[in-house]
This record gives structure tokens, sequence and C-alpha cells, in this order.
């Protein structure tokens, strides 16, 4: 990434849509003497992310062309579906084997330009990190590389922000697609709930 502004990185952090969302991230400092590139990041990348990354674009490229057909059809799509859960469910376990809890905090916003997430410990603008993000219950598990922005304090912890500097292009739709997924459950839930204030019992 070019060497730009905060006010320029804030900016680049709004491209994407982003949610509020509490879920696990592990952050680990990146030895600020390092020159790390794009190639030696993806070398290092541990390979239960590079392995849930591949399965879940091979299930979406599988099933798309499969959507809304029906009968026999219907039930192969059914099926598979059925067959992607489990493989869902083991991939999620051999992941979160890598959430370390000596170096996990608890993120509260997350979208395609970085995340945001709480600490009781301050840290200096531009420090960079290694990120380890965890959405299992939506099969989303990243690996990247970012850089603090901003620091606000809240109450009696700080929120970071995080903007992204190494993630790959199908990582960064991962995420894209489940922010905007729940925030279609999101708004499911609070539809549903205004309905049943309106017409309670």
């Amino acid at each position: 990434m070019p060497n730009t502004g905060y006010n320029d990185k804030e900016t680049l952090f709004n491209e994407f849509f982003s949610i509020k969302n509490d879920f696990n991230v592990n952050i680990r400092g990146l030895n600020s003497a390092e020159n790390v590139n794009f190639d030696t990041f993806i070398l290092n990348m541990p390979h239960p992310f590079k392995l849930a990354s591949e399965i879940i674009t091979l299930d979406q490229a599988a099933l798309k062309p499969l959507q809304g057909v029906a009968g026999v059809a219907g039930q192969l799509v059914k099926y598979l579906n059925h067959q992607t859960q489990k493989i869902d469910l083991l991939i999620n376990y051999i992941i979160s084997q890598q959430d370390d809890e000596k170096i996990r905090f608890q993120g509260i916003e997350f979208g395609g330009g970085g995340i945001v997430y709480s600490s009781t410990e301050t840290i200096a603008i531009g420090e960079k990190l290694e990120i380890k993000i965890f959405l299992l219950e939506d099969n989303c598990a990243i690996f990247c590389h970012g850089e603090i922005i901003s620091s606000e304090k809240s109450s009696e912890s700080y929120h970071h922000k995080i903007i992204f500097t190494h993630i790959r292009d199908e990582d960064r739709e991962n995420l894209v697609r489940t922010s905007l997924h729940l925030q279609s459950k999101q708004l499911q839930a609070l539809s549903k709930k205004r309905s049943q204030e309106r017409n309670p019992g």
C-alpha cells in the first residue's frame, strides 16, 4: 500500500461497507524493521486459512448454477448443501485451533476495508499488525495484515481501527459478503421485532 496520509486511509477504510458485530480476532505486532511484501505475506499465511477460503470459493462456484432449480435437481442441491455443511463444520474446527487465547481480542466492527477491535491497551498509530479474524458462525476466517489508523478511548477500553494492508481479493470479498449477510439478518430481526410490537400476542 502506498504511503498515504491517515485521512486518506480513513477514506480507504470507508470505501467498503462495514457492520458492527462481535467476533474473535487475534492481533500480533509485526517487526517494524521487516519489509513484508505481498509475496512474503502469502508465503507466511497459515495453511488452514488458505484451505478455508479455497473451499468456500469452490462451494459457491459449484452451487451457484444450481440455484432456483426444482425437481430432481432441487434434491441434488439439498444434498450438496448438506455435504457443504459437514465440510464447514470440519473446517471451522480446524480453523478454531488457530485462535490463540493469549493474543485474542474482541472485534466489534468489520468490513472489506478493515476492522475495529477493543483492547484495554493503547497502541501507536501506524503500528503494523498480523491479524486473524474468526467469524466461524458465518464460515469466514481471514488471515491478513493491517495498520492502526485511529484509536479512541471508550469507557475503560480503546477502540482501535485497522485498515488492511495485505489481504487476498477473495478474502476481502468474503468479508464483504459476510457483512452484507449479517446486515440482512439484522434487518429481518428488526422487522420481526417491530411486527411483534405492533401485533402483541
